[in-house]
């Protein structure tokens, strides 16, 4: 295989501004704690992260051939992600992102969100790999139900593991049942809680997850952010509670996470033990500002979870 893992879908640049202070200073000015240029996008984030931890990765995006395009090509390749599958047309997304003082964050998209390439034209681009990571469903290129099924679908004659992060829909609105005909060759979805409660219309994890399993996906994983994450399928249930760290930025939080739990799964891991890995990287990224800026190595993902098992007291330590 040419690839352990390809990811595809969005690319971009975030404009994070933390400390924002809605009083201004002026006729026409505000101040901030700090404002910075970082590449983002699930699928940037996932690839990032995923070469960091040890697999080879590439990615299948489209950025436009301008100033933000190469800061986020830059990044890809300076982690080593191989991007002879990028497409350069159009503007590239430019996302501005209010960080709170907590870590959790509100985004502003525009028009250039809407960017589309069509990855179900060439399937050998995507399908010489162990995985495929889509990021996201809902979001362009797969929030069109026949793309999502004709890459789907050539996974799966491909032999491939299929992972598929979620976003709520903005331009173009999708439901479950607009894919559903997709959902079954889904091996793992992996949405936050709004995102779970926004499709399924259940307050409960375990319900949200049910909700997906009766779609026909494998695997259910849902991220609660500061209460951990759920994964459930139709033979096992599984909690974890959150890694205790100091949050700065939740952004690519989730991304992180997804690139931690296929790391794993394709290291032959079962699935507490990916979960438990991808819960760390989730929480490893929240200490910085910026998806690709925490994270460094799978060794530093290790030595993270035993630190953290050291300061468990023993009765809260969940079971293997």
């Amino acid at each position: 295989m040419k690839y352990d893992l390809v990811c595809i879908g969005m690319a971009l640049v975030d404009s994070i501004i933390r400390g924002f202070d809605p009083k201004p200073v002026s006729a026409s000015g505000y101040l901030a704690e700090s404002c910075t240029l970082n590449p983002g996008g699930e699928a940037v984030n996932e690839a990032v992260a995923a070469s960091k931890l040890g697999l080879k990765t590439g990615i299948l995006c489209a950025l436009g051939s301008d100033a933000a395009g190469e800061i986020v090509l830059n990044e890809l390749e300076k982690n080593g992600v191989d991007t002879s599958a990028v497409i350069r047309t159009g503007a590239t997304p430019v996302t501005t992102m209010f960080v709170r003082e907590d870590g959790t964050r509100k985004s502003i998209t525009n028009q250039a969100h809407r960017l589309n390439f069509h990855p179900e034209k060439d399937h050998a681009l995507f399908t010489d790999a162990r995985a495929v990571m889509l990021g996201s469903l809902f979001r362009a290129p797969f929030d069109d139900p026949a793309v999502i099924h004709a890459v789907v679908s050539a996974t799966k004659q491909a032999g491939q593991l299929v992972i598929a992060d979620t976003k709520l829909p903005n331009f173009r609105i999708l439901t479950l049942e607009d894919i559903r005909e997709s959902l079954p060759l889904i091996d793992y979805i992996t949405p936050n809680e709004d995102e779970a409660r926004y499709f399924t219309g259940r307050e409960e994890p375990e319900e949200m997850a049910d909700v997906f399993l009766d779609h026909g996906v494998k695997g259910v994983i849902i991220k609660l952010g500061g209460r951990g994450c759920l994964l459930k399928n139709r033979n096992t249930v599984i909690r974890l509670p959150a890694c205790p760290v100091r949050a700065v930025d939740a952004t690519g939080a989730g991304d992180n996470f997804a690139a931690g739990l296929v790391s794993e799964i394709l290291r032959g891991a079962g699935e507490k033990e990916a979960l438990d890995f991808a819960n760390a990287c989730g929480a490893i990224c929240t200490t910085a500002a910026g998806a690709g800026t925490a994270l460094q190595s799978r060794e530093q993902v290790l030595g993270f979870m035993r630190e953290n098992e050291k300061n468990i007291p023993a009765e809260e330590k969940s079971p293997s």
